[in-house]
C-alpha cells in the first residue's frame, strides 16, 4: 500500500515537473522569437510609439535658360520652431517674438502655452529676422534649414516658368509641368513623444536634410524673352489696350525662344495677383485668328492647284453678296493677283479663293497645320482652339473661315502653323524643356526636335513666303513690321471679338496681330504678336507690326544674323502696283532675292559709293528702286555704274564692306 501511494507521488512530481519543463521552453521560445527574430521590427513599431518625424521642404533642381541663366533656384532658409515644453514664460517670449514675425502676440502666446513638445512659428523667414531671433537667447525657440523658391529674375518668363507654394508643390508653368522631375525628396527631424502621444522634445534635431531634385533647361533665351515682354508692354500702352502676348520661336526646329504675356507677374510674390494674370495666354486663351488666316487658305489653294500666282480674281470693288451675307474689303479693289489679296488683305479675295478650294481640302489643310487640336507643348493648360468639323459648316462659314472668322486658335498654334510654310512646309511640334540633368549636372535627358508632319510642298512655303513679303512693303497693311536690312514676310490679323454677353461680334472690341518671320530666305525667327482689344487702332499693322519690327531687329542683332544681302525698299509711291505679269509658282520660288519690279528706262543709277546702308536705302526709297545689297558697312562697289540708265530687266545691286 505504501509503495502504491509512493509510486503516484513520484508520477504527479514528474508530471508537474513536465508542466514547468514545457512551459519554460515555450516562454524561452517566444522570447526568443520576440527578442531575436523580431526585435528590429518591434523595436521600430515602439518608435514610432513614441516618436513623431516632423517633414521639411524638400529642395527643387534648378531652372536655367537655353545660356544656363537660373531662372528659378532653390535657397536655404530658416524656419523657426518652439519647444513649447521647455518654455517657463510664453507671454514673454511671445511678446519678443510677435514684433519680428509679425504676428499677434495673443495668437503666439496660444501656441508656446500648449503641451507639445514641437510647434512651428514661421517657415522660410528672411536672414535678418532670423539673426535678430538668435540675439534673443530665448529658451525653447530653435531653426531648421528649409528650402525656398526663389525666381532671380522677378517679372521674366514669370507665367512661362510658374511657381509654387510653400509645399513646395509646382502650382503652374514648368513648375507644375515637371513638378516630379524638379522636386527633390523631402528630409524630417524626430520629436520624442510620451506615453500618452504628446511632444516631449527633439530627439537628435534633423535626421535627414532635404535633397535638390534634378534640373531642367529651356529653349528659352532670358535676353530675347526680356526685349519681347518690354517691346509688348510698350505696344499694350500705347495702344491702349487691355492685354498681349509676343511668342518668338525657331521655325525650323519648334524651340520657344519666348513667350511674352502682358500684364505679366513676379511669381515670387503671387498670391497678389488675381487669377486671371496668372495664366499664360500663349496657350491657355484662343482668339480669332483673322487675316492672318489666309496665309493658311492660300497655302492649301497653292499646293492644291488650285489657283497658281498668274491667277488674278475680282474684289468686286469692296462689297460681296454671298449667301445673304454682304463681305466687305477695308478698300475697293478691282481684279488683283493672289500675291495682292495677301498683300492688301482682301476678305473678298480670300473668300472666292475659299470657294474655289472648297470645304473638304480647306479643313483638311486647316487640320494638318494643326488648328483645332492641341499642340502637344509641354506645358499645362493648354487649349485646343476651336475648328468646327466641315460638316457643321452652313451658309457663308467657307467664306468666313477663309479669311480667319468663325474659327479660333491659340498664340502658339498660330506661330507653329506659320513656322511650317518659314521652314519649307513642315509643322514641328513646338517645346521649351531642352534638357533634363540631376544635382551634379550629369545629362539624363535630351529633347529633340520633333516633327508632326508635313504640310505643304517646300515649292509650295517657298512661293508664298515671297508673295508674303508684299505685305511688309509699301502698299501692304504690314509695312510698320520691316526691319532694316533684313527681308520679312509677314500678314496682319484683325478680328471682331465675340461679346459674352450677346454671342454675337462686338462693336467695338477687336484683337490685332501681326505674325511674320525673318529672315526672308533662311529664317531663323517666327514672331507673332497679338494686341487684345488696342484703343487707338483696329489693325494689326498700326498697332502690333511695330513690336513685330522691334523685337527682330534686336533679336536678330542679339543672334548676329547677318543681313539677307538683298534688301528690298518697296515704299514707293509705285511700289504697290500690280505686275502686269505674275511668275509661276517655281519662278518665284526659285527667285533667290526675289524678283525685282521694273523701274522704267528713265531712271539714272545714283552714286552710293562711300554711303552707309542707311542711307542708301532711304535714297532707294526716294527713287522707288530695289537694290541688291552685298555685304554691310560702306557702299564700295555698285551696278550699273552711276548715271547710267537702268532698264527694266536690269540687276542692280550695291557692294559694302566694314569700315576700317
Amino acid at each position: 500500500m505504501r509503495d502504491r501511494r509512493e509510486h503516484w507521488t513520484r508520477v504527479r512530481i514528474r508530471f508537474v515537473g513536465g508542466l514547468f519543463v514545457f512551459f519554460f521552453l515555450v516562454t524561452s521560445a517566444r522570447a526568443f522569437y520576440l527578442q531575436v527574430i523580431k526585435a528590429e521590427q518591434l523595436q521600430k513599431l515602439a518608435e514610432r510609439q513614441h516618436q513623431k518625424t516632423v517633414p521639411l521642404t524638400p529642395g527643387r533642381g534648378t531652372i536655367y535658360d537655353a545660356n544656363n541663366a537660373a531662372l528659378a533656384v532653390s535657397i536655404e532658409m530658416d524656419s523657426c520652431f518652439a519647444e513649447p515644453r521647455n518654455i517657463e514664460n510664453p507671454r514673454e517670449v511671445a511678446t519678443s517674438l510677435a514684433p519680428l514675425l509679425g504676428v499677434p502676440v495673443s495668437q503666439l502666446e496660444r501656441r508656446l502655452s500648449g503641451s507639445k513638445g514641437f510647434v512651428w512659428l514661421q517657415r522660410q523667414i528672411n536672414p535678418d529676422v532670423t539673426a535678430k531671433i538668435k540675439k534673443l537667447e530665448l529658451e525653447g525657440i530653435g531653426f531648421v534649414k528649409e528650402s525656398k523658391r526663389y525666381y532671380p529674375n522677378l517679372e521674366v518668363a514669370g507665367s512661362v516658368i510658374g511657381f509654387t507654394g510653400v509645399d513646395p508643390e509646382g502650382l503652374e508653368g514648368v513648375e507644375l509641368k515637371y513638378n516630379s522631375t524638379i522636386l527633390g525628396s523631402t528630409g524630417y527631424m524626430v520629436t520624442e513623444r510620451d506615453a500618452l502621444g504628446r511632444d516631449i522634445a527633439l530627439k537628435e534635431g534633423v535626421v535627414k536634410g532635404p535633397s535638390k531634385g534634378n534640373n531642367v533647361t529651356l529653349t528659352l533665351d532670358k535676353n530675347i524673352q526680356y526685349l519681347a515682354e518690354k517691346e509688348l508692354a510698350k505696344a499694350v500702352s500705347e495702344s491702349g489696350a487691355k492685354a498681349g502676348i509676343a511668342l518668338v520661336m525657331e521655325p525650323q526646329t519648334g524651340r520657344i525662344l519666348a513667350m511674352a504675356n502682358y500684364p505679366g507677374f513676379n511669381p515670387n510674390v503671387y498670391y497678389k495677383y488675381q487669377a486671371a494674370q496668372l495664366r499664360n495666354r500663349s496657350i491657355a486663351d484662343s482668339f480669332e485668328p483673322g487675316s492672318t488666316f489666309k496665309v493658311f487658305l492660300m497655302a492649301a489653294a497653292l499646293d492644291e492647284g488650285v489657283i497658281s500666282p498668274r491667277d488674278t480674281f475680282d474684289c468686286e470693288m469692296g462689297s460681296y453678296n454671298i449667301g445673304g451675307r454682304t463681305i466687305h474689303d477695308t478698300h475697293k479693289y478691282g481684279r488683283i493677283s493672289i500675291a495682292d489679296i495677301l498683300k492688301y488683305s482682301s476678305n473678298i479675295g480670300a473668300a472666292k479663293i475659299g470657294s474655289r478650294l472648297g470645304q473638304e481640302r480647306l479643313y483638311r489643310y486647316l487640320k494638318s497645320f494643326g488648328f483645332g487640336q492641341k499642340s502637344g507643348i509641354d506645358l499645362p493648360g493648354e487649349v485646343g482652339g476651336n475648328l468646327r468639323d466641315r460638316s457643321q459648316w452652313y451658309g457663308v462659314d467657307l467664306a468666313t473661315i477663309s479669311f480667319g472668322q468663325g474659327v479660333s486658335a491659340t498664340a502658339v498654334q498660330l506661330a507653329a502653323a506659320f513656322s511650317a510654310v518659314a521652314n519649307g512646309g513642315v509643322l514641328m511640334k513646338p517645346y521649351l524643356v531642352e534638357r533634363i540633368s540631376d544635382a551634379e549636372g550629369n545629362l539624363l535627358k535630351e529633347v529633340a526636335p520633333q516633327e508632326r508632319q508635313r504640310v505643304i510642298s517646300p515649292t509650295t512655303a517657298k512661293a508664298l513666303a515671297a508673295m508674303m513679303e508684299g505685305v511688309t512693303v509699301e502698299g501692304g497693311t504690314g509695312t510698320n513690321a520691316s526691319v532694316e536690312g533684313y527681308r520679312v514676310a509677314g500678314k496682319t490679323g484683325t478680328a471682331q471679338k465675340v461679346d459674352p454677353v450677346t454671342h454675337g461680334y462686338s462693336v467695338d472690341k477687336r484683337t490685332a496681330s501681326f505674325i511674320g518671320f525673318v529672315p526672308l530666305n533662311k529664317p531663323r525667327l517666327t514672331i507673332l504678336v497679338v494686341i487684345d482689344e488696342p484703343k487707338t487702332s483696329p489693325y494689326g499693322g498700326v498697332v502690333a507690326a511695330p513690336a513685330f519690327s522691334a523685337i527682330a531687329q534686336q533679336a536678330l542683332c542679339y543672334l548676329k544674323v547677318p543681313p539677307d544681302g538683298l534688301a528690298k525698299a518697296g515704299k514707293g509711291k509705285d511700289a504697290g502696283a500690280i505686275p502686269q505679269k505674275s511668275p509661276s509658282v517655281e519662278e518665284v520660288a526659285g527667285a533667290e532675292g526675289g524678283a525685282f519690279i521694273d523701274v522704267g528706262e528713265g531712271t539714272a543709277m545714283p552714286d552710293f559709293r562711300g554711303l552707309s546702308m542707311r542711307e542708301v536705302l532711304r535714297r532707294m526709297e526716294k527713287r522707288n528702286l530695289n537694290v541688291r545689297i552685298i555685304g554691310s558697312g560702306r557702299a564700295i562697289e555698285q551696278h550699273p555704274l552711276p548715271g547710267h540708265r537702268i532698264g527694266p530687266t536690269d540687276q542692280v545691286w550695291v557692294k559694302f564692306m566694314p569700315s576700317a
